[in-house]
């Protein structure tokens, strides 16, 4: 893999905010503080052993302020893009004599406030929003309507996710909590239209066992409002085995400090992580998960999922990007050092040949992955993606001590702890916190790959 930031103008200099790759295309589109959505081309520099570009193609004007979050469509017919002040448009791709361009199909009206973040529906028909309005909504794209309105969270919403086989939806807020809502249509209503999500688990706060009293001790599992970002970007696994949240903040004992991490969330009880990834030196704003499932890696045992292939996935704090895949909480790499302000998002490329990364420094940085770097793709059948009973989405219960190291260290124990009412995988995260070093102002580092 190569990588590092590439320094055009995306923006007029001014912060990029978002970024996502089209489904089928491989085009990139970045929204930025300077109202506009942009198109790239993203080039590869394998043959000349460098860092990817990108050439600009074209720009979308539409937006009154800030682009804040924008999305393709799975089917890649579509874009959604939110802003300040409560915007929210869908976009269409239209074939014309000179190729193809974007067009305003629809204006969604209703958040009063920022939208800072949304989600499609597998099918597209439906997307999900969040906004410092403290709400959620459910729009049909089709209509251009409102279809529900979310707006059980006290605070703002920076974090949305759409489960790929759509059962639920999720919502992470600056309140501390991630709410998951269940499908629950009426009784006597059927079919795609009548559909009516339900808050089924309100996930807050952990109970942890004080000494050897059977008194326990809950603590907030997320950052409050404090956290410097605007984002708190979750995702679901392609195959809807597990849901990933950033944001967190976890306490090993009633004493300890608090540490970064992301938790992971089984489909099987979405009311308690069951994982906790390596805590970092910065919170976590944003996760996103690679589109392409990989087959197993002989040299490894799937400890703590029961899935037929590998997940890969990747993190990004405020100021440092890992990679992880579900056979292991140790990253399979890491890329520090790469913009002088927070990251924003992060994207997959549909072949998961790319990896983008956006900053409010004004840049975004691309990494490129050779052939098969990250293994031998793997089939995610339809009829294979994990349903509500699949014993494939839990994770295997652990006894004992677990050693997980890696030639560089870069792994540690990983020890099942009851926590009163959560049992919780947790990962060492000492091993892990590397500070960015200092960097002379204006310049650039090169990122660096730890490989296990």
């Amino acid at each position: 893999m190569k990588g590092g930031t590439v320094q055009i103008n995306w923006h007029d200099t001014k912060p990029v905010l978002t970024l996502d790759f089209h489904p089928q295309s491989g085009i990139l589109a970045t929204g930025g503080a300077d109202n506009d959505i942009k198109l790239w081309l993203v080039n590869s520099g394998e043959a000349q052993k460098k860092v990817p570009t990108a050439s600009y193609q074209s720009c979308l004007s539409y937006h009154g302020s800030s682009v804040n979050i924008l999305r393709f469509s799975p089917p890649g017919e579509h874009l959604a893009s939110g802003a300040d002040g409560g915007e929210l448009l869908i976009w269409k791709l239209h074939a014309t004599e000179a190729g193809q361009t974007w067009k305003v199909l629809k204006t969604l009206l209703f958040h009063r406030k920022d939208v800072l973040d949304l989600q499609w529906s597998t099918d597209g028909a439906y997307l999900i929003s969040g906004s410092v309005d403290n709400s959620c909504i459910i729009w049909d794209a089709n209509k251009g309507s409102v279809h529900q309105i979310l707006d059980g969270h006290l605070h703002y919403v920076q974090g949305v996710a759409w489960d790929p086989l759509g059962h639920y939806v999720a919502s992470l807020s600056s309140d501390r909590t991630c709410r998951i809502y269940m499908n629950k249509p009426p009784a006597k209503m059927k079919g795609l239209e009548k559909m009516n999500y339900v808050c089924q688990h309100v996930v807050s706060k952990a109970g942890q066992q004080l000494g050897d009293d059977n008194k326990t001790c809950k603590n907030h599992l997320f950052h409050d409002e404090t956290l410097p970002s605007f984002f708190r970007r979750l995702a679901w696994s392609p195959d809807g085995s597990f849901l990933l949240i950033p944001a967190g903040s976890y306490k090993f004992s009633s004493t300890s400090d608090s540490v970064n991490t992301a938790y992971i969330f089984p489909r099987k009880d979405l009311s308690r992580p069951a994982v906790q990834l390596p805590g970092a030196t910065k919170p976590i704003v944003a996760v996103r998960f690679c589109p392409i499932v990989f087959q197993l890696l002989d040299s490894k045992s799937d400890t703590y999922f029961k899935l037929p292939y590998r997940v890969v996935f990747a993190i990004a704090t405020l100021n440092s990007v890992y990679i992880y895949d579900s056979q292991s909480v140790v990253p399979i790499a890491m890329f520090a050092g790469l913009h002088y302000a927070a990251i924003t998002d992060i994207a997959w490329s549909c072949d998961a040949k790319y990896l983008a990364l956006s900053s409010q420094d004004g840049y975004c940085s691309l990494v490129e992955f050779a052939s098969e770097e990250l293994g031998l793709p793997a089939s995610l059948p339809e009829d294979k993606k994990v349903r509500e009973e699949s014993k494939n989405t839990t994770a295997q219960k652990l006894d004992g001590l677990v050693n997980t190291t890696t030639d560089n260290d870069c792994g540690s124990a990983v020890n099942r702890t009851d926590t009163g009412a959560d049992k919780l995988i947790q990962a060492s995260q000492s091993s892990l916190s590397t500070p960015v070093p200092s960097k002379p102002a204006k310049r650039r580092i090169t990122p660096m790959a730890i490989d296990p």
